[in-house]
């Protein structure tokens, strides 16, 4: 008896997390931006999710000059964001570029959550987690000239982004030297598990007339810019079916779980950071805590701010460049 508030606390988290997650800030004007340099966009066929996909790639100022291999930073967005917005608008490019000495690769996951879902409807294929894991850094490797080693790769991501690089990173620890979050949504799975215990689905916000109306808007314009055929509105990102079905399922992806099976030897470099108005920094500071107690080394910053672009425009320069060490250093690059 003790265990069901408890239980119930987790799932009504769960709902509010996933609303506040969900309402992802929308642009504030609707002008499409000049690519920034080194920027290119990437087509191709991703059996995962059997469909065409795209993927921002910003390549070092000497790239097609020399032929250095280059460690690779694959930085995941969040839910209703797309692959365009860690380069174009969240000035993810302008650090890639400064530093100049790593690829950074911006895939798609539309509103998947980065996961293999559980069940999927009309014919969809949801498959998102191999999707990354397999497709896109498969590609990157065979096509580019990456350090295709688990040494000289690192994946980090905001919002559900960074719930996805912590879940993808520890589940597939082999590949990963360095795992990040900014504003992660780290109790998704968690939470989701709790919820499905006790039977309890989540409730999705209603918007206003005029949120509706402004939603329209933005999505028309911005699936214009994704411009994957049958994947570029919010409706169409968005998988049909079920994420998780049962609690075993979504504890299998719970960085909080999962977490005690990467062997110690094997355990990637860990960044974490939130601004402190974000409802989801207590995650990262739980996070942290954990770790912490039982001795696992990591970063951790916290700084002035809230769940929005303001905030992440700050904080990728800090997880890149600590992730661009560690790489370098784990390649045997530093004294």
């Amino acid at each position: 008896m003790k265990t069901l508030p408890r239980f119930i606390a987790l799932a009504f988290l769960w709902i509010t997390s996933v609303q506040f997650v969900h309402a992802q800030e929308l642009p504030s004007q609707l002008e499409e931006q000049p690519l920034p340099t080194g920027l290119e966009t990437v087509e191709f066929f991703s059996p995962a999710v059997n469909r065409m996909m795209k993927f921002d790639i910003v390549f070092p100022s000497d790239y097609w000059q020399t032929e250095k291999h280059y460690p690779v930073l694959y930085l995941l967005h969040g839910y209703m964001q797309n692959y365009t917005v860690w380069g174009r608008n969240l000035a993810a490019a302008f650090y890639a570029r400064n530093i100049d000495d790593l690829i950074l690769v911006l895939p798609d996951g539309g509103n998947s959550w980065f996961v293999n879902w559980a069940e999927s409807e009309g014919n969809q294929s949801n498959n998102w987690e191999d999707h990354i894991v397999r497709d896109v850094i498969g590609y990157v490797d065979t096509n580019f000239r990456t350090e295709a080693r688990r040494e000289g790769r690192a994946i980090s991501g905001l919002s559900m982004g960074g719930f996805g690089a912590f879940a993808l990173g520890l589940r597939n620890s082999e590949m990963f030297i360095s795992i990040g979050s900014t504003s992660g949504a780290l109790s998704y799975a968690r939470n989701s598990a709790a919820a499905i215990a006790v039977g309890i689905e989540p409730e999705q916000r209603q918007r206003s007339p005029q949120e509706e109306a402004r939603f329209a808007e933005a999505d028309a314009f911005i699936s214009e810019i994704i411009n994957i055929p049958g994947f570029s509105t919010q409706e169409e990102r968005t998988p049909g079916g079920t994420v998780f079905a049962t609690e075993e399922q979504a504890k299998a992806y719970d960085p909080f779980e999962i977490i005690y099976n990467v062997p110690r030897s094997q355990m990637p470099h860990i960044y974490l950071d939130s601004g402190t108005e974000d409802g989801l920094i207590e995650e990262a500071r739980e996070l942290a805590q954990l770790l912490m107690v039982n001795n696992v080394p990591f970063d951790y910053m916290q700084n002035r701010g809230q769940h929005n672009s303001e905030y992440w425009r700050r904080s990728i320069g800090h997880m890149m460049t600590i992730q661009h060490e560690v790489m370098r250093r784990a390649l045997g690059n530093r004294p």
